[in-house]
């Protein structure tokens, strides 16, 4: 995708939105079981099988890892946010397959949010998956969680990690999306150079109410920030 190779000192951002259908549809259908599982596998190996409540989650995309945390957790209720009409689409479909409408409720709104543009002002938890690179500022996303999590309620955000340059970027695409549809691979390419590192996630939330926050690195592609507010 990029002959030159690039060192990646900074960020790419990219389109903040999924909504063109080519995408969604190649998104939806595509096999993430992997890392949609090792999310709510990292989840319980954090904080255990007893979480109960009201739970939100930005950025929800088609809900694959909104159902596969809800069967994990089955006292968990869940406000599943997304700022693409497709995805949401997609996502009903999902959870009405999986007997869960009683359970997950889907809302269309763009991070960040504030108390009053959901049902509820204060959350027990906030889990995010693949969010953060796509939004133009980390910012957004930070002053989200400080403002709808309640004191003492669970955060786990899983994200991308940048690699270090664009040769390496091509690398782990060709490794993981080797048998997927070119405009996934065009997407997940982009993602990855849209994406933050550890380091830069820990200087921005030094100086935030969040900043007790844990931060690991849990595979060559992904990192974690979790804990309890």
């Amino acid at each position: 995708m990029c002959a030159q190779n690039i060192v990646l000192s900074q960020r790419i951002p990219e389109p903040e939105l999924m909504d063109e259908w080519e995408q969604v549809e190649a998104y939806a259908t595509a096999d993430f079981s992997a890392p949609h599982e090792m999310f709510v596998d990292l989840f319980e190996q954090r904080f255990g099988r007893d979480v109960s409540g009201q739970f939100l989650d930005l950025g929800c995309g088609p809900c694959d890892v909104t159902v596969r945390f809800a069967r994990r957790y089955p006292n968990v209720q869940i406000h599943a946010v997304d700022a693409s009409e497709p995805m949401l689409q997609m996502g009903q479909r999902l959870i009405k397959q999986a007997g869960m409408e009683d359970r997950i409720r889907l809302f269309c709104a763009r991070v960040p949010l504030s108390p009053g543009d959901l049902p509820s002002s204060s959350y027990d938890g906030v889990i995010i998956n693949s969010l953060l690179h796509h939004l133009p500022n980390q910012k957004s996303l930070w002053d989200t969680i400080d403002a709808l999590v309640k004191k003492g309620g669970v955060v786990f955000v899983m994200d991308l990690m940048r690699p270090k340059d664009t040769k390496t970027a091509q690398q782990i695409v060709d490794t993981y999306s080797g048998d997927e549809p070119e405009i996934l691979k065009r997407d997940f390419y982009n993602s990855l150079l849209a994406a933050y590192r550890p380091e830069e996630i820990r200087v921005y939330l030094e100086d935030t109410p969040l900043k007790s926050l844990n931060i690991d690195v849990v595979s060559d592609r992904h990192f974690i920030v979790w804990g309890t507010k």
